[in-house]
């Protein structure tokens, strides 16, 4: 961290909560996230988009899960995503339950629109047995009616009661991995609703102003709720609610929490899948060690590595260049177009000069300088691994088994 964050107010320490491998709270560094827009049951699109946040600094990214085929996506979703991914729950709690199923690493519920006591619980108690944090999401725009009336709108008590009433029933069934937000599309509301749900609770903050509404003005309003928190030593994750492609969430957050010394700047952005069944290398290994490559030429690029050929390009195609393994081989890409295939034992390497010619000479360039045949054998390539793995290599269609199952139980009762 630079000398900057020494100078705001210390931050205020709270419970850690893990969620996904990702620390949240007690002194960890203060995450960013963002949310899809896709349709959720769109598994590549959907893919493309969450590679695309993380490459412009998305530490977690949120997913909707308003329906089964959203749920089944999220099953294979999981397991190739770079990054942890949240559902997002509406007014369903069986969708909460069939997300769990998927594998999400969190969840995401408003308090003011799943409110049956009973479904409530049930939800956080299979969370709580699957070490599955959940967000309790207050929203000054869908506050529980009961609420409403008897603050006479939605105050900042309003808000943090909603909160403290979501969290005592997740205290019956003894589950206490919860980050809490209490967002509203007005700056002044939110600033003093998480003022006073900072001296109410001792959960990390998921800060936000939602609904902010398109650039600049959206900016400017997420900045100065965000940021004026963030000053204060409150908050522990942020998102920016945008009506933009959620890119610019993403690189808005990463740059306000560089801007106030709370991330370090980096010229290396380096995304990697988590190595799914499919995976026919060690991609963590492949990862540092273009990490440490890299980041000793210091290249203001995107740079993804990849475990398989099969999806590989197609889900880091925004990134600059990347690496995806495949049958011993390495496929070389540029903005997601094969360039070249090399051995595996010359991937990292390969991707190394690769990146240092395309800061030089430009990504038009390199892409005409691509090898003609490379497409072909890298074609070839993913339709050899997709014959030796099959199409399921992460048992995605028993999870999807086991999500229609409770589907079909629910409408049965």
């Amino acid at each position: 961290m630079d000398l900057s964050s020494s100078l705001l107010s210390p931050r205020r320490p709270t419970r850690r909560i893990t969620l996904g491998g990702v620390p949240i709270g007690d002194g960890a560094p203060v995450t960013v996230q963002s949310m899809t827009t896709t349709k959720t049951a769109d598994v590549d699109g959907t893919l493309a988009q969450i590679y695309a946040l993380a490459a412009a600094g998305a530490d977690i990214v949120r997913c909707t899960c308003n329906e089964e085929a959203a749920a089944e996506g999220l099953a294979h979703i999981v397991p190739r995503s770079p990054v942890p991914i949240v559902a997002d729950i509406h007014f369903h709690h069986e969708m909460a339950l069939a997300a769990l199923e998927a594998g999400v690493q969190g969840l995401r519920l408003n308090p003011g629109n799943l409110r049956k006591e009973a479904e409530i619980k049930q939800v956080a108690a299979e969370a709580r047995d699957r070490g599955v944090p959940i967000r309790i999401g207050v929203n000054a725009g869908s506050l529980h009616p009961d609420l409403y009336k008897k603050y006479g709108g939605a105050t900042p008590e309003a808000l943090v009661e909603s909160a403290r009433n979501e969290l005592a029933f997740f205290e019956e069934v003894d589950f206490t991995d919860v980050k809490i937000s209490v967002k509203a599309s007005s700056v002044a509301l939110m600033i003093a609703a998480y003022r006073l749900a900072s001296e109410t609770f001792d959960h990390p903050l998921h800060l936000g102003v939602t609904e902010a509404g398109p650039p600049p003005a959206g900016l400017v309003k997420g900045t100065a709720g965000i940021g004026a928190l963030l000053a204060e030593g409150i908050g522990d994750t942020i998102r920016f609610s945008l009506t933009a492609d959620p890119v610019e969430e993403a690189r808005a957050g990463r740059q306000l929490l560089e801007s106030l010394g709370l991330r370090e700047r980096k010229g290396l952005d380096l995304i990697a899948c988590p190595s799914c069944g499919r995976a026919q290398v060690d991609v963590i290994a492949v990862a540092k060690e273009a990490q440490e490559a890299l980041e000793k030429l210091n290249l203001p690029i995107q740079v993804a590595v990849m475990g398989c050929v099969v999806n590989g390009p197609g889900e880091a195609r925004e990134a600059d260049i990347g690496i995806a393994a495949g049958k011993q081989k390495g496929h070389l890409f540029i903005r997601g177009k094969i360039i070249r295939v090399v051995p595996e034992a010359d991937m990292v390497q390969a991707l190394v000069d690769e990146a240092e010619r395309l800061v030089t000479e430009g990504v038009e360039a390199r892409i005409a300088a691509a090898d003609e045949s490379a497409e072909a054998e890298a074609e070839a390539d993913r339709r050899a691994l997709l014959d030796s793995t099959g199409a399921d290599p992460n048992h995605t269609s028993e999870k999807i088994e086991i999500i229609r199952r409770h589907s079909e139980d629910d409408t049965d009762h």
